[in-house]
């Protein structure tokens, strides 16, 4: 596995195997799935904090992310063994330190915040991220596929944000992202009913890029790929920062922030023109 340059070694085989998890690298390309299909993909904290792992640590070459599950579903979200008293395979309960007073609130918002990370890094904009949805995206697995730019989804794709069914939130970054997509009124209906929706539906209200066959799913991501990877890198980069910022600024803010970022892509192509 390649080396990234950020002080930090990349996970190891076997932590990845424990998470769940494998780690494809492609030269530009990135792959991570999510490897567990004997219990629908179900994750744990440990996914999570391994996603940030390999988020501090991809090779600095990497353009584009791809997130898919292994088998015939996305993911089913959280094990609900985390919130047993025993926890999971070793990992922590997220409810046992509850219940005997050992874990306080801040503490326990930390250990929320840990596993947040898994799930914001996929916003850099050095990076375009694209979740790959076959089956079923529950809860957490909603959210994760809502942490990536792009979305395509199989025909058989079936979203769902679980958690307050129940009796929890949707924690894992994902009620903004969703907010963002189909507004507040329709993000409640979808919450609060904790319905699936389908791959169709989810395209028209903008959940998805691009809806395709099962037996097309790998070749359409595949097709996105390249022609992201066409695109160059830098401008790339400069335009999902100012597509990233445009919802929070004024007109004339973004067209300053325009200006800026052309001016920066002005200068490095003439330079780049002239070898200084």
């Amino acid at each position: 596995m390649a080396q990234a340059s950020h002080g930090q070694a990349p996970p190891t085989e076997e932590e990845l195997s424990r998470a769940r998890l494998r780690l494809g690298l492609e030269g530009p390309v990135a792959r991570i799935t999510i490897s567990r299909p004997e219990r629908r993909n179900a994750m744990t904290g440990r996914t999570w904090t391994t996603l940030a792992h390999i988020g501090r640590t991809l090779p600095d070459d990497v353009r584009i992310v791809v997130i898919e599950g292994d088998g015939d579903t996305f993911s089913a979200g959280i094990d609900l063994g985390m919130f047993s008293p025993e926890g999971v395979d070793g990992e922590r309960s997220v409810v046992a330190g509850l219940a005997d007073g050992t874990t306080t609130d801040a503490e326990l918002q930390d250990y929320v915040a840990g596993l947040q990370e898994g799930f914001l890094w996929l916003r850099r904009p050095d990076l375009v991220t694209i979740a790959a949805v076959r089956g079923h995206a529950i809860g957490a697995g909603f959210q994760l596929a809502l942490s990536c730019d792009l979305r395509i989804l199989a025909d058989d794709a079936r979203l769902c944000m679980k958690e307050p069914a129940l009796g929890l939130v949707p924690d894992l970054t994902g009620t903004k992202p969703l907010v963002d997509i189909v507004g507040v009124n329709r993000a409640i209906e979808i919450c609060l009913t904790a319905r699936r929706v389908g791959a169709q539906e989810a395209r028209e209200l903008g959940l998805a890029e691009l809806v395709v066959g099962v037996d097309e799913l790998s070749g359409a991501v595949d097709d996105v790929v390249a022609a992201l990877l066409a695109t160059d890198r830098e401008a790339a980069t400069a335009t999902k920062a100012l597509l990233q910022q445009a919802a929070g600024n004024t007109l004339a803010q973004q067209a300053e922030a325009e200006r800026r970022a052309q001016a920066a892509r002005l200068t490095a192509l003439a330079k780049g023109m002239t070898g200084r």
